[in-house]
């Protein structure tokens, strides 16, 4: 039996690594430079954490809910699903009737969903497919862990209520947004 495959599924990050309009966008330089007569050199980062593949904590949309800090990490390892929904329209929202025949026989621990709207290219998408907040409460219901996409947001586009991201917060599944799942791809093995 061959050792499983890991692969990395981080879109690429660096300055043209595309923010979520009106964010913080990466940028890279010297805080102190020797060049310029400092008696060191060194880096300065700035950014927002939401630029390019990154896990969303429940409080990324509910003050007071646990941080970054308090995701499982077990979740983020192991085998995953990559299940191609690029045929769905920007702005359509997934049934589970249509997710279903997809899945196969059950429904994964974790599931990447591929949609074709990655920001790996250099440019932010202008919309991409979702999955309803029903759909997302079915997965986790059925033991969903881990849902990632390649697209920036699990929700649509121009969501407020972010109702996906509450859905999978719910029912203790964690989300990974923008990654880079084109070819498809992807494993997660501990």
């Amino acid at each position: 039996m061959s050792a499983p495959r890991r692969l990395d599924i981080s879109v690429a990050f660096g300055p043209a690594t595309p923010p979520f309009p009106g964010d913080t966008p990466f940028d890279c330089g010297w805080a102190w430079d020797m060049a310029q007569g400092a008696s060191v050199n060194v880096g300065r980062v700035t950014t927002s954490l939401h630029v390019g593949t990154h896990a969303d904590a429940p409080l990324h949309v509910r003050p007071g809910a646990p941080a970054s800090e308090a995701l499982p990490l077990d979740a983020f390892r192991g085998p995953a699903r990559v299940v191609d929904i690029a045929h769905a329209a920007d702005g359509h929202e997934l049934t589970w009737d249509e997710l279903a025949p997809l899945l196969g026989d059950a429904i994964p621990e974790r599931l990447l969903l591929r949609t074709g709207r990655c920001v790996a290219d250099g440019a932010f998408p202008a919309g991409w497919p979702a999955l309803a907040a029903d759909t997302a409460r079915r997965l986790v219901a059925g033991g969903l862990r881990l849902l990632g996409t390649d697209c920036p947001s699990a929700d649509l586009r121009p969501a407020q209520q972010l109702v996906v991201h509450h859905a999978l917060f719910d029912g203790g599944a964690v989300l990974v947004t923008g990654a880079d799942a084109a070819p498809v791809r992807a494993v997660l093995f501990g």
